[in-house]
């Protein structure tokens, strides 16, 4: 949970009076501000949760993907696509998850030269706790219901195919 800063104004409420001051308004401003605060709120609560599991949230994301999976096991570069990270980034989180005990790597038995990340026993039974867990504390939006959940879905979503994180279709 993060340390609350109680402050007796908004910040970003004042940068943007100052922002419209010096070069007019500018509501972009305002709203990737309070994106990127919402984010480190929701990082550090969601953290705290996972850390008792020796859990990040890319580690908890990349075992909840391998726990969907019909055989509980992806090519590392299935994982990296569908976690939209870069290689390295699911070396590193695989790595860590399998000093915790958590996932096996195996070769890829489709392709000579690929590996499998595959999720243990005991990678299913922390993923399940640690999903109890987040999915108690509404994964840090506990603030808003579920419709107002569905909204900001809704509303980020241009943003992610405007990026090209996937086709509308």
């Amino acid at each position: 949970m993060p340390k609350p800063l109680s402050l007796s104004f908004d910040p970003i409420v004042r940068a943007d009076e100052l922002w419209k001051q010096r070069w007019g308004s500018v509501p972009s401003m305002a709203a990737i501000t309070s994106i990127m605060r919402a984010q480190q709120i929701l990082l550090a609560e969601v953290d705290a949760v996972l850390k008792p599991y020796g859990l990040t949230f890319a580690r908890y994301e990349a075992l909840v993907l391998l726990t969907f999976s019909q055989s509980g096991a992806l090519p590392m570069s299935k994982i990296g696509e569908r976690l939209m990270v870069h290689p390295t980034s699911v070396t590193n989180t695989i790595d860590r998850l399998e000093r915790a005990g958590l996932v096996d790597r195996r070769p890829n038995p489709n392709d000579g030269r690929g590996t499998l990340a595959s999720v243990t026993d005991r990678g299913r039974e922390v993923c399940d706790a640690a999903t109890s867990d987040l999915t108690a504390m509404d994964f840090g939006l506990g603030t808003y219901d579920a419709e107002e959940c569905d909204e900001i879905f809704a509303l980020l979503r241009p943003l992610r195919v405007a990026a090209g994180d996937f086709q509308e279709g």
